[in-house]
């Protein structure tokens, strides 16, 4: 599956951003989605992400609490609201797919097959 991710730029502190990714290629309902970000000299960390059907969701110690994670099969597309955005939360942000049917742990990067291109967000301070 191609992932392409958006919206993501520059917001002040406390402000809030949406990124989506869009599917093509295969239906988006095969995969659990993944969200990660990176930021300059470190590690990609898990984010969150969101059960096939959108009936379970999962947040990185970072997310919890402020992100959002959701998905519209019928669009192909999965979302990610950010809201009380805070200068730590600057990174690239990537969506992957991992299979639905695989037992690999969603919180490893390396559980995913497929990964869209990320898309920047910054916060000032």
């Amino acid at each position: 599956v191609q992932l392409q991710a958006s919206g993501g730029g520059l917001v002040q502190t406390g402000g809030s951003l949406r990124l989506s990714c869009a599917a093509s290629g295969r239906t988006l309902s095969m995969y659990f989605m993944g969200w990660f970000r990176q930021a300059p000299g470190k590690q990609r960390e898990f984010v969150g992400g969101v059960s096939w059907n959108g009936g379970r969701t999962y947040y990185g110690d970072s997310a919890k609490g402020r992100f959002t994670i959701s998905r519209d099969n019928a669009k192909n597309t999965v979302y990610l609201q950010m809201n009380s955005l805070q200068p730590e939360d600057t990174a690239n942000y990537y969506c992957a797919a991992r299979p639905a049917v695989s037992g690999r742990p969603y919180q490893l990067s390396s559980s995913y097959d497929d990964w869209g291109q990320g898309t920047q967000v910054t916060v000032s301070s």
